[in-house]
């Protein structure tokens, strides 16, 4: 039987998060991530979007294991959902696994523990068609793991979230030697991150980076109040560091820090001296002076806290003249708005702010030149730009080519794309398509939000809703109490009295003109009622807003149940005044008074 390879891009591709890639090596599935993406303003009252779960269903019988690259949400966020329906096998390394399991226990308790395998940098898992090995990289978190797939075809590698940086810790350190082995064996393809592909700039050190937090909390003359996410465990342990060495003491706040904290701590990738850490019982008897407040906020973006301290709307926080806000943590180009916003209103509130990622050139994801570089060690035959927006994959592409590899040897994808390996070519080609589109959470609802539903949502946000309510009696085809017309987000009704009179006799007329016009029926009474009503408000308004028809019946059913009741009433109330006897064959006789 000959041999069949195939990479398929679930998710992640032109757009930021939701990483989750797969290759199938003849009858099994190995799948790369499983992440998620917080929504853009775009997506009105979305919780979360994940990728398409329809893939689970057409293929989760060929599903043979998810493999994670590290512990952000952009690679395991979407397990409590995926795991809440498949029994799939999840491995990575300890502290991803632990996060993992943090993340599926908050969403679905009943999960079990023996789906979760840790592996390392050293471990290769042996499947039927294909070999799964590991290589360490440097990100913002520890046990990073770039994925090497062996198959028949060469080595399918792919990077995860990384960077170059030769002078950070062992436990964040790329594996260099590793790189150049899987290299010698002939890399088929390379699924390479391209979030930083457009910084011509070389990151900081991690080293700088940490004289620098320490130097910014050194010259802080009142409370240093630090917003970092969660996650971001490297800028954690710089901040606990600068900490500890001017003399402070640490208050942690959010659920999510404390956890994520409290797991580091106990595996070893967090050194927290003895008595840096404090409760909220110990701020009040700390110096302001000798204070630092490490926020992250829900979901652990700190900006949403940062912006109740300054309005006084915190919990256990007021930001006060003399506090320093540090932005520890450089933000993505859609929240540089909600930055802007917050460092405003902390300058309201008499304090100042300092932004790390305008100071230093610094982020966990690799720059061109890392890119380029990372090209050359594995000198792969054909290259897949993914994790990023298109401009960032086209980018990628172009360095690529300045690397030295084929225009056509290199693939700019969307999500739902499938490339199969033609053997006798040595060719890659897009096959049918996979399941590829966003699953969106609200609430507890699980993709029963469509573009639709986001549709409407978007309309009411713009224009708001115009409600008309009318009884009807089909029967004598006329209305029987006059039309009630309400509406919200629309206009201002106590000064629009009179649209409001003219939409009421405009649908007493287009109700009159259906009864005479056409046969009755209940869908087309409404659409005439909402297609005459949107025309006439646009043309007053120029306005659009949900129209919302409500065309109700009175129940002719109901006002005989109702005679009938009565009738008996009468007849009860009439045996009450005259005995009753009933003879031996059962009959009621009334006496009638004499």
């Amino acid at each position: 039987m000959t041999d069949q390879v195939k990479i398929m891009i679930l998710s992640g591709v032109r757009e930021q998060g939701k990483d989750m890639f797969a290759v199938q090596v003849n009858d099994e599935i190995f799948v790369l991530d499983a992440g998620l993406k917080y929504p853009d303003s775009t997506l009105f009252g979305i919780d979360l979007v994940i990728p398409d779960l329809d893939f689970f269903e057409q293929y989760g019988d060929q599903v043979v294991g998810i493999f994670l690259t590290h512990g952000h949400a952009d690679s395991i966020g979407a397990l409590p959902y995926i795991l809440r329906q498949y029994d799939i096998p999840v491995f990575g390394s300890q502290l991803t696994i632990e996060l993992a399991k943090i993340t599926v226990k908050r969403e679905n308790k009943r999960c079990k523990n023996s789906l979760f395998h840790v592996i390392d940098a050293d471990t290769e898992i042996e499947f039927k068609n294909a070999n799964i090995s590991f290589f360490p990289t440097t990100h913002s978190i520890p046990d990073s793991l770039g994925i090497d797939v062996h198959t028949p075809a060469g080595e399918v590698v792919y990077t995860g979230d990384f960077k170059f940086d030769p002078s950070a810790a062992p436990k964040y350190r790329t594996d260099l030697d590793r790189l150049a082995e899987i290299a010698h064996k002939k890399v088929l393809a390379l699924l390479s991150d391209s979030s930083n592909a457009e910084a011509s700039l070389p990151n900081v050190a991690e080293q700088d980076i940490g004289d620098y937090v320490t130097n910014v909390f050194r010259n802080a003359k009142g409370r240093v109040i630090v917003a970092a996410k969660a996650s971001n465990l490297i800028r954690i342990q710089e901040v606990l560091n600068a900490a500890h060495k001017t003399g402070r003491r640490v208050l942690l706040t959010g659920r999510d820090l404390a956890k994520i904290v409290r797991t580091a701590m106990s595996l070893g990738y967090l050194t927290v001296p003895k008595g840096l850490l404090m409760r909220v019982k110990n701020l009040k008897e700390t110096p302001d002076e000798k204070t630092v407040i490490l926020e992250t906020g829900q979901m652990g973006e700190p900006l949403n806290s940062l912006q109740k301290m300054a309005k006084k709307r915190h919990s256990m926080i007021t930001i006060h003249k003399g506090d320093l806000v540090f932005i520890a943590t450089t933000p993505s180009h859609s929240v540089e708005t909600i930055v802007a916003q917050t460092s405003d209103l902390v300058y309201r509130a008499g304090g100042t702010v300092i932004q790390l990622g305008k100071a230093k050139h610094t982020s966990g994801h690799a720059t061109g030149r890392d890119l380029q570089l990372l090209i050359g060690i594995l000198k792969p035959q054909f290259l897949i730009p993914v994790i990023g927006e298109y401009r960032l994959l086209e980018v990628h592409k172009d360095l690529a080519i300045r690397a030295g590899l084929k225009r056509e040897n290199i693939f700019i994808t969307k999500n739902g794309d499938c490339l199969s390996y033609d053997f006798n070519q040595e060719r890659l080609y897009l096959t049918d398509p996979v399941p590829g589109e966003d699953t969106m959470i609200d609430g507890s609802g699980i993709g029963d939000v469509g573009n639709i539903v986001l549709r409407d949502r978007e309309v009411l946000s713009d224009d708001g809703i115009f409600i008309a309510v009318v009884t009807i009696d089909r029967r004598k085809k006329k209305i029987i109490a006059q039309p009630q017309v309400t509406s919200r987000g629309f206009v201002y009704i106590k000064a629009n009295q009179q649209l409001m009179r003219d939409s009421i006799e405009l649908i007493k007329k287009t109700i009159n003109n259906n009864f005479e016009h056409k046969k009755f029926d209940w869908t087309e009474i409404k659409q005439d009622v909402r297609n005459d009503l949107e025309k006439f408000l646009y043309r007053k308004t120029n306005r659009r807003p949900v129209v919302l028809p409500v065309v109700m019946e009175v129940n002719q059913n109901r006002h005989r149940a109702m005679q009938k009741r009565n009738s008996k009433n009468e007849q009860t109330k009439e045996e009450t005044h005259h005995p009753v006897d009933v003879n031996k064959t059962g009959q009621r006789i009334v006496k009638k008074d004499k």
